[in-house]
């Protein structure tokens, strides 16, 4: 297959593991509503553990421990600052009864930045190698799986439907495609690495200012305990991955 054929494929397959949250689907209203804290902890963890293991090393190869990089790290985390507060006024503004968490609408757009960049850096491998290409696809895979499967609880957590939670995280998935398609048109004749640090940014925002605090709203010891144990297997799991890969 040509470069084009390879980015296609795999951006497309890429996107389907949005469909892991389907399972939750399959399951007992109590027994998702006993799951969903511990989601939204995993969600936690793995978009930290992303952010310090995989994204800002990445960074910094890119364009080196300057100041400029960190710049861009706050530029991130203080874009998303300002859209929660757009959304939360909004939310409160708005007649409807039928308002969404702010939060579900930033794990959607951090999903699909990260998942833009993420298309463009396997791209990126796969027009210089094929085998370099489906090594980097299966890193990105592996770092996927567990982010999706908190996402969804954090978008169903929300207050959205099962379904329609399913469909807009399928739908935040598919900029991979497009990130893989931009990548290839361009040639790499554009210098987009500050989307990496950027992007950290937006993950450190959410993961600390967002869903750290809503999963530790509980007095009960037992469910804050359990809460602790998934938050470090999720930031773990991004270590382990980091230290596999390399």
């Amino acid at each position: 297959m040509s470069p084009l054929a390879w980015i296609i494929c795999s951006s497309l397959l890429m996107s389907a593991i949005a469909l892991v949250g389907s399972v939750t689907l399959l399951l007992k209203k109590a027994t998702l509503d006993r799951l969903i804290l511990p989601l939204v902890s995993l969600a936690a963890g793995s978009l930290i553990g992303g952010a310090f293991f995989h994204m800002i090393p990445a960074g910094i190869n890119e364009m080196g421990n300057t100041t400029l990089f960190y710049c861009w790290i706050l530029a991130g985390f203080t874009v998303f600052m300002a859209l929660e507060q757009l959304l939360h006024w909004h939310h409160c503004h708005r007649a409807s009864a039928d308002c969404k968490k702010p939060l579900t609408y930033l794990i959607l757009i951090g999903d699909g930045l990260h998942n833009f960049i993420g298309g463009l850096a396997v791209a990126g491998t796969f027009l210089i190698d094929i085998r370099l290409g489906i090594m980097a696809w299966l890193a990105a895979a592996a770092h996927e799986i567990p982010q999706e499967l908190g996402d969804f609880g954090v978008l169903i957590h929300g207050g959205w439907s099962k379904g329609k939670a399913l469909l807009f995280n399928v739908l935040s998935a598919l900029t991979f495609l497009l990130g893989g398609l931009v990548a290839y048109v361009i040639s790499f004749n554009i210098n987009i690495a500050f989307l990496i640090p950027f992007a950290a940014g937006n993950f450190l925002y959410i993961g600390a200012s967002d869903l750290v605090p809503e999963v530790n709203k509980h007095g009960d010891l037992k469910t804050n305990a359990i809460n602790l144990v998934v938050f470090i297997f999720g930031v773990g799991l991004m270590l382990a991955i980091k230290i596999l890969l390399e």
